[in-house]
């Protein structure tokens, strides 16, 4: 019997516009039952009831296809993907993609690294063990990216300072946030602006379980000036854009 619901999880994929075959649903099978298994030993996530982990880990990462038109082997990289997300649901759905895991914790990574392997997506998926702000000045890294995705992270005006470093000019960053975007939005107008982007796109989702998502979709129009991303500790303290106390 399968832990999850995968003919449920086929139906909320298509409601998002993508199509799941077999291969995809026998992997987010597999990565569910790994994901449980190893959360018992590495603190990955709180959500491990078979419906939470079909709507608010797989499902909700989904939603970045809905938002946004990625091409064939296209290249993204996955800001604090923690636990693998929306990294390894993105290339369970579409493997024809390639993309970079980056994470502080290394513990999460080992098991990232071990669901890659084990889904048969090494050829493209990888781990990155670094801080984002630290990712966004190394020159093999910078400006590289098609697409950059990130999910429950940090606020819209950080998380840009982190994103859109990595993100070519030319391509999107994409935040997965939930019901009250509107204020990081308008929060984090002027910071996207300084760092070469502009909002081309805030797209409402209503996922069966989990209510209203709302996936913002930022283009990269301009390089990112070279002083950024700051410290996080900067980051922090000086908000970017935002009128200083």
């Amino acid at each position: 019997m399968a832990m999850i619901d995968l003919k449920l999880l086929k139906e909320e994929a298509e409601r998002l516009g993508v199509e799941l075959d077999e291969a995809a649903l026998n992997n987010f099978e597999a990565f569910a039952e790994m994901l449980v298994d190893w959360n018992s030993r590495i603190n990955l996530t709180a959500i491990t009831d078979p419906m939470g982990i079909v709507y608010k880990h797989f499902a909700d990462s989904l939603t970045a296809f809905a938002a946004v038109d990625v091409p064939q082997g296209a290249g993204f990289i996955d800001i604090g993907t923690g636990g693998g997300f929306p990294g390894i649901p993105l290339l369970i759905a579409r493997p024809d993609l390639h993309g970079v895991m980056l994470d502080s914790t290394k513990k999460k990574l080992m098991f990232v690294d071990y669901a890659i392997n084990k889904l048969g997506l090494i050829d493209h998926g990888r781990t990155l063990h670094m801080r984002a702000e630290e990712a966004g000045i190394k020159v093999q890294l910078r400006n590289r990216f098609d697409f950059s995705f990130s999910r429950a992270v940090a606020n819209l005006r950080d998380l840009s300072e982190y994103c859109l470093p990595l993100t070519k000019v030319g391509g999107t960053f994409v935040a997965l946030k939930g019901a009250k975007a509107q204020e990081e939005i308008d929060e984090a107008k002027e910071a996207i602006k300084i760092l070469g982007g502009e909002i081309a796109d805030v797209k409402q989702i209503f996922l069966s379980d989990m209510g209203e998502r709302n996936i913002v979709v930022i283009k990269k129009v301009s390089p990112t000036p070279p002083k950024y991303p700051r410290a996080s500790a900067k980051i922090a303290k000086e908000p970017l854009g935002m009128p200083k106390k």
